[in-house]
């Protein structure tokens, strides 16, 4: 009875640990996905818009040949490396901001907001920014697959010249939905930056680099994902003929 015992639990065994490795997406599937390197031109472009008491003229935006020094050894583009700067005045202290984000022509050609959605199931987004050591406050915004924004701190800019920062998304956003006719992925909204009520506000220089962000892009796939996408045409169509 011993033996038939034990063999029992090492049969139950060897069923528990190879059955799930069929149902189980692979979560080891890292992919590192750039946002934007700033050095060649996008689909979308990048807009700034600011709060109420921004001085005449600002903000200014343009891309400026550099590049963080912990990046140089490893560029191997024939064009100049690019990154993206802001430069901003305000007329008075108090509780100013600016945004920075993404925007793309639409079918009447107009420029609008264009939120980037992200591949898979994103652990963190990093980028390299540039402080001029002003007691200001840098958030990232995120839209979730549920229609709702979330603001997250990123690092104040009270230090000098360019510091790599990481964002980790939190496990509460919602990056896939129950239902298949929600949004497929989580987007990214922008960049925003917010002064300090005592902070000087006359000249204010920002610049990014290197936008990318870390996921596991098999998460959301699963035997039979490519029928979410139902086409009615061919049957609809074949339907007609046969009743005719």
């Amino acid at each position: 009875m011993k033996k038939g015992v034990v063999f029992s639990v090492s049969l139950a065994l060897v069923l528990a640990f190879c059955v799930p490795a069929f149902a189980q997406p692979n979560v080891k599937s890292v992919e590192t996905i750039s946002i934007d390197d700033f050095d060649t031109e996008k689909e979308f472009a990048w807009k700034v818009q600011a709060s109420r008491f921004v001085a005449d003229g600002f903000p200014k935006q343009q891309y400026v040949e550099a590049i963080p020094n912990a990046l140089r050894a490893i560029y191997e583009k024939e064009e100049p490396a690019k990154v993206l700067g802001v430069n901003i005045s305000y007329n008075r202290k108090g509780e100013n901001w600016f945004e920075i984000f993404p925007s793309k022509a639409g079918e009447n050609g107009e420029s609008a907001a264009y939120e980037i959605p992200f591949k898979g199931l994103v652990d963190h987004v990093d980028f390299w920014v540039w402080g001029a050591n002003y007691k200001y406050k840098l958030e990232m915004m995120v839209r979730d697959v549920y229609g709702i924004v979330y603001v997250l701190p990123v690092c104040q800019l009270n230090f000098n010249g360019w510091k790599n920062v990481v964002v980790n998304i939190p496990k509460t956003i919602h990056q896939t939905a129950r239902l298949r006719t929600a949004p497929s992925s989580m987007k990214f909204v922008g960049f925003r930056v917010r002064t300090d009520p005592d902070e000087y506000v006359d000249d204010f220089n920002i610049f990014f680099d290197q936008l990318q962000y870390t996921t596991h892009v098999l998460s959301n796939i699963y035997d039979g994902f490519d029928l979410n996408h139902f086409s009615f045409e061919e049957s609809s169509s074949n339907t007609s003929e046969e009743g005719k």
